[in-house]
């Protein structure tokens, strides 16, 4: 195990772990016809867990649309889910990186709390969070990711501009013993756990290809690689944008566009070979709402789904409230989905629309490209400009202080 101690500790680059990302997500649909996504499961977990207390939700028509068949552990989609904590889980052990952490302010929990419930809400409303926007629509050239998209990117711009306020910070808490972390698993032990781990989820995935379990058995395969790479990569959306806005800084950003253009161009390679249609989602005003929702929410919480996944598996128990936040604004928005007119009012107007069909494969390709190249050449600029802002702002404060003595 002394590899892992020394040679698995540092991170990998982001644009490595996110053009494998792009790759994969392209693979699992050629190979299942579904693609790499979360708050689908989450909003059908949120239903069963309902459904406990008695709850009938067969007359939800949210959940007919996205089908809630058998439970989380008969539905590729919940092995998806599982098979990124676990994916990541045993990164974090064999690389010795396991800490419960607590934070050092208790309004945390309510902010992680109220955050997850509005990224839940808000992704839930455009039909799917950042993966199903960035890894799954855009490389499926569904016109309705651009708008969540641009959406998104003005919601954590919003969401950088409340976490920075005083209000939202609070006084710092000095308390003794706040924000210790502590190792509940040895040091020593880590990377002996997580290679039984890894090597009983080996067996599982095994059980299920033989047992004919085939969907199943990609899923938890897929799943887990996904979680190699969120936590290896440190993989997350918030980070980039949220970044981005306030310091300038765009490795991840730019990773992640880098991710989705690799993914497009083996996408339409699958999809030209195997004959499968491309999945589009509607793009109606409560795709770009959901998108400004999702956006704030993330930053609030201080993380989008994937962030949240690994930080927890690290254990960060914040993330608890963010992931149950996530599921209870995503329950709330099926239940509001037909009960309170939701779908009546800001989706039932929108229309599926996708570049494959409308411009022909390679039209939708060089389209989806250049939005990319476009995307990439903001965050460049954006960081281009604020390095150079602050260096103008440096420069003046010296000189004013300079006359001054």
């Amino acid at each position: 195990m002394r590899f892992f101690q020394n040679k698995v500790l540092n991170y990998w680059n982001p644009y490595i772990a996110l053009l494998l990302a792009g790759v994969l997500s392209a693979l699992y649909f050629g190979f299942t016809g579904a693609v790499w996504a979360v708050t689908g499961e989450f909003t059908r977990l949120g239903g069963e867990f309902v459904g406990l207390f008695g709850v009938d939700i067969s007359g939800w028509a949210y959940f007919d649309r996205i089908q809630m068949d058998g439970t989380t552990l008969t539905r590729p989609a919940g092995w998806m889910v599982w098979g990124m904590f676990i994916g990541a889980l045993i990164m974090v052990l064999l690389s010795n990186s396991f800490k419960i952490r607590v934070p050092r302010q208790k309004r945390r929990y309510v902010q992680g709390l109220v955050g997850g419930m509005i990224a839940g809400f808000g992704a839930r409303l455009a039909l799917g969070c950042n993966l199903a926007a960035f890894f799954t629509g855009v490389p499926q050239f569904s016109l309705h990711s651009w708008f969540f998209i641009v959406a998104t990117g003005a919601g954590t711009y919003i969401g950088a501009k409340i976490v920075q306020t005083r209000w939202w910070k609070g006084k710092p808490a000095l308390t003794k013993g706040n924000g210790k972390t502590k190792a509940k698993v040895s040091k020593k032990r880590q990377p002996y756990v997580g290679g039984v781990i890894a090597v009983l989820y080996l067996t599982l995935i095994v059980v299920f290809f033989v047992q004919g379990h085939m969907l199943l058995g990609f899923g938890a395969l897929f799943g887990a690689f996904f979680g190699i790479l969120i936590e290896r990569g440190q993989i997350c959306f918030t980070s980039a944008f949220r970044d981005l806005w306030i310091m300038g800084r765009g490795i991840m950003a730019k990773a992640i566009i880098a991710g989705m253009a690799i993914s497009s161009i083996l996408t339409i390679v699958v999809i030209a070979f195997y004959g499968i249609p491309p999945i589009t989602q509607v793009a109606a005003p409560g795709t770009f709402i959901g998108g400004l929702l999702f956006g704030l929410g993330i930053v609030m919480a201080s993380s989008c789904e994937t962030g949240m996944m690994y930080r927890l598996m690290e254990g960060q128990v914040l993330y608890f409230t963010v992931f149950a936040g996530n599921i209870v604004g995503a329950t709330f928005l099926a239940f509001g989905w037909d009960h309170l007119g939701i779908y009546n009012i800001l989706v039932a107007s929108g229309r599926e629309l996708n570049l494959v069909p409308a411009v022909g494969p390679v039209g939708a390709v060089a389209i989806t490209l250049f939005m990319l190249a476009v995307m990439y050449m903001i965050v460049v600029i954006r960081g281009n400009n604020h390095h150079v802002g602050f260096g103008m702002k440096k420069r003046r404060g010296t000189h004013a202080g300079t006359s001054a003595s």
